[in-house]
Formats: C-alpha cells, sequence, structure tokens
C-alpha cells in the first residue's frame, strides 16, 4: 500500500450533506464533495490489511478490487483507478450513490475504528472519470452473429446486455416503462440518483450497438415465445415488483398506495414536467403515514417532505434494531443496525423528531364520509423468542392509538416476480415464486432461457443485482459460444 501508516494519521471524513431545509425544496442529489486532497486522504486510510474482506463474500458482490483502487486514490492516479473500478462493476455511478455499502461494514478497520469510505471514494471516482471525458463508447470489434433478448432494464438487465454486449452479441433490451433504468429510473428519487447520470450511462450503452425498445412488455405486447424464437437466447431481468399488500380493514379507501406508484409517478412527472403536469399523487398539506421501515419507505418520506406534507409519521412492526453490533451480527456480516437516513433527518428537521415509530402493528384504515381514509387504528406489539430460538409477534392490550393520516403509503417489500412472462414461457418457480435457476448456471427450466436479479435471487441490492446480470451474462456467452472471456 502506497500509505502504510494512513489508516493511523487520518480520521474517516464522510461527505457534507446539504441542510435538510435547503435540500427538501428541490429534487437535485444532496451530497457535496470533499477536496481531491481529502479525498486522496481517505484513500490512505485503506489498510495493508492482507486479507481484505472488503471485496470478500462478506463484502462486495462483484468482487470490485478495493484495496487497490484506494491505493491509486491515495497516490493520485485517477485514470488508473477508475480503470480497476471499471473492470469489475459496469455501473459505479449507480452503486457509488444507491448501495449500502456492504464492503465497508466488512472493512477490517471497521473492527476498531471507523471504517474507510469506500462507498464515497468510489463515487469520486466515476465522477471524475465522467468530468475528464474517460468515459466513452466502446464497441466490441467484431460482432458473433449471435442475438440475445434481455427483458428488463434495471440494474440486472443493464448489466447483462452490457457484458453480452462487449462479447459482440446483438443485444437487445426490452422496457415496458417510457424510459430506460427500471428501478434505477422509476424506483429511486432523483435527489438519490440523478436521472440524467442514469441517461448518460444509456446514451453510452446505445453508442455500443446496444439496442433499447421502450413502451412494450413482453408477455402482453409482444409474445414471450416468439421472442424466444427470434433469439439465440433471452435474459428475463424484470425484478420482484408485486407489492406485499396490507390487507387490514379499510384497506379500500381512497389515498392509500404502494409506495412504488407514488414514486414512479413522482419521478415521471418531475421529469416529464418538474411536476407542472400535476400527474403524481401529491403529498402537499397532507397528514402522511409510512408503512414500512427499510430504504422504499424512506424514499417516500424524503419525495413527501419535498411535496410539503402537513405531517410524517413512519411505522415499523419490527422493534427498534441496535445502535452498534452485537453477537447476532459480528464482524464482517452485514449488521442490520439503526440507521439515520436523509429522510428521517429532514423529517426531524422540519417537526422536530424522528418520525419513525417502532413495535407497531396497523390494525384498521378508518376512512370519512368521502370514502378517503383519514386515520389509522394501530396497537404497539412485543417480539418474543420460543426456546427453539424461533420470534413471535405478541399484541400489548392497552396500547391502542390513533394516528391520523390523509395518505398512506405501503412500503412493505415484494413478494416476488409478475407471473405473465413466466407462465407463458412455462418456467418453473422455486418455492418462493421467483424464477428457478440455480446461483452460477442462472439457467431457467426452458433451455437458452436465462434469469437474473431479483426476479430470480428476490428482492435486493442494486449492487447484487449487477452481480447477477454479469454472472448470467457469462453463462449465456458460454452457452452461445462453447466457452467465455467474460468474468
Amino acid at each position: 500500500m502506497g500509505k502504510p501508516t494512513g489508516f493511523m494519521e487520518y480520521t474517516r471524513s464522510p461527505v457534507p450533506d446539504r441542510a435538510p431545509a435547503e435540500r427538501i425544496g428541490d429534487f437535485e442529489e444532496f451530497h457535496l464533495e470533499l477536496s481531491r486532497e481529502e479525498r486522496q486522504r481517505q484513500g490512505a486510510r485503506c489498510m495493508d490489511c492482507g486479507v481484505p474482506f472488503c471485496h470478500s463474500s462478506y463484502g462486495c458482490p462483484v468482487d470490485n478490487l478495493i484495496p487497490e483502487w484506494n491505493d491509486l486514490i491515495y497516490r493520485g492516479l485517477w485514470r488508473e483507478a477508475y480503470l480497476r473500478l471499471r473492470k469489475t462493476n459496469n455501473f459505479p455511478e449507480f452503486t457509488g450513490r444507491v448501495c449500502p455499502a456492504p464492503c465497508e461494514t466488512a472493512c477490517v478497520l471497521g473492527i476498531n475504528e471507523p471504517a474507510v469510505t469506500i462507498k464515497h471514494n468510489e463515487a469520486y471516482i466515476i465522477n471524475l472519470a465522467y468530468e475528464n471525458g474517460w468515459v466513452v463508447p466502446t464497441p466490441p470489434a467484431a460482432r458473433t452473429g449471435k442475438w440475445v433478448a434481455v427483458v428488463g432494464s434495471g440494474p440486472a438487465g443493464l448489466a447483462a446486455a452490457d457484458q453480452l454486449n462487449q462479447a459482440g452479441h446483438t443485444v437487445t433490451v426490452y422496457e415496458r416503462d417510457d424510459r430506460v433504468g427500471g428501478l434505477l429510473m422509476y424506483g429511486i428519487p432523483n435527489m438519490k440518483l440523478d436521472k440524467a447520470l442514469v441517461q448518460k450511462r444509456i446514451g453510452i450503452m446505445a453508442a455500443e450497438g446496444i439496442q433499447f425498445v421502450t413502451g412494450v412488455q413482453v408477455g402482453r405486447d409482444l409474445s414471450a415465445r416468439k421472442l424466444r424464437e427470434e433469439n439465440d437466447a433471452i435474459v428475463l431481468a424484470c425484478g420482484a415488483t408485486k407489492p406485499r399488500d396490507l390487507p387490514a380493514p379499510g384497506r379500500g379507501l381512497a389515498g392509500i398506495h404502494f409506495a412504488m406508484e407514488f414514486l414512479h409517478a413522482n419521478t415521471k412527472s418531475l421529469l416529464d414536467s418538474r411536476l407542472a403536469d400535476g400527474e403524481y399523487i401529491s403529498a402537499k398539506g397532507r397528514h402522511v403515514v409510512v408503512i414500512g421501515g427499510g430504504d422504499t419507505g424512506n424514499d417516500c418520506i424524503g419525495t413527501a417532505m419535498r411535496h410539503g406534507c402537513a405531517s410524517l409519521t413512519n411505522f415499523e412492526v419490527l422493534p427498534a434494531p441496535p445502535g452498534e453490533r452485537n453477537e447476532e451480527f459480528p464482524w464482517p456480516l452485514y449488521p442490520r443496525l439503526l440507521k439515520y437516513d436523509y429522510g428521517h433527518e429532514e423529517a426531524a428537521a422540519v417537526f422536530g423528531k424522528d418520525p419513525r415509530e417502532y413495535a407497531i402493528l396497523t390494525k384498521e384504515f378508518l376512512g370519512d364520509e368521502s370514502g378517503r381514509v383519514r386515520a389509522i387504528r394501530t396497537i404497539r406489539v412485543e417480539w418474543l423468542k420460543d426456546a427453539q430460538g424461533r420470534w413471535s409477534m405478541k399484541e400489548i392490550p392497552g396500547t391502542e392509538q390513533e394516528f391520523k393520516a390523509d395518505l398512506v403509503l405501503l412500503a412493505m417489500g415484494f413478494l416476488g416476480p409478475e407471473e405473465q412472462i413466466i407462465q407463458e414461457l412455462g418456467i418453473e418457480k422455486d418455492p418462493r415464486g421467483n424464477v428457478k435457476a440455480s446461483f452460477g448456471s442462472f439457467l431457467s427450466s426452458q433451455p437458452g432461457v436465462y434469469a437474473a436479479g431479483d426476479m430470480r435471487r428476490g428482492q435486493s441490492l442494486v449492487v447484487w443485482a449487477i452481480k447477477e446480470g454479469r454472472s448470467a451474462a457469462r453463462e449465456v456467452d458460454r452457452y452461445l459460444m462453447g466457452s467465455t472471456l467474460l468474468s
């Protein structure tokens, strides 16, 4: 390593953010940036640790060569750092913004000191690469004559398409929405991932020869069987888009929406007209309750804050997680810890307290005379572990409450992929309803039909989707050519 004692000399410096009161006035990205000198010092904190767990099975799923490009950052070799990063990650501009950074929770330095700022180092490298014109189209030198269709343009589909195109195959990506990007475009708000950046990457991929077809839902607008007949292979990367519902009494009242309805419509309206068309679910002046405590719930909070909601409450049925590692999550496992994310910070800045209510169960949605939700009746719960170590939930008598709510957003995760294309192709499903395709082969029960990302593994991270897309592309290339050089 270039600076063997760097971790002892420099402290962790996370990127600063714009103040909550300022950033809720727009949908622009809110992270600022450190100076180049400070970023080099952050790279210098990467230890000569011998066995870097950051890119092991506990850390980065795409196997980023993290110690190598951290050393290059410290030495100011920025172009070389970009080339090293690009070897393993097709889209560092996405992961550097939205990945929860399992690499950092597996960092060896993180055992007893604040971990290296791996995620923000990655984002700095790719931002600098764009600024300096290093990110340019690199179409393959020759074509193989093989045709591959990729269904779905989220991170798994894009990664598979990018790899297969670089191998020389002719790739067409089908997307049912009006813009390419899937989750990256319409599932993650603009303040976390600028859509201009997504579109810039798509433009580069198109210049490299990938064909994108939007507004076409395979299985409805285009026969999946016909698509299979016209191509040498298919990669299914349609995501896990069936939302988990909450069938409590009053669920049919107006004003109760799935989180993705809310987020999708907001981003589309933002891109189409800067919200001037009104074609979105507005939280302005509403008493908003978000049910679900994950990243999607937090994104709903941040979006509602930017609309100008009257109040914001966030329900989580589980108890509050610990603030530090415990025996359940020893290093280097990715821990479930209490996070204070951007949406929580913004709600606290405006309303004076953390919006989250833990260990709370929705019992009933209450409506007004017009049929719109007006409140939620709840009860507190406790979680008990039996002799076999299994958890169960018990309601606590006398803890009933009523929360004012005229806009409710359900952000409780997803149950699996939509089934239309699966049924048409006659693909076997696993017990969870995902496409049955083993990790390593990614081959479904139908010859030449592969599956990757959330559609295969269930709801997961963007970085895992990229890993799956890359890995599925490698197996498709092997299937088409008999061998592969893809990693």
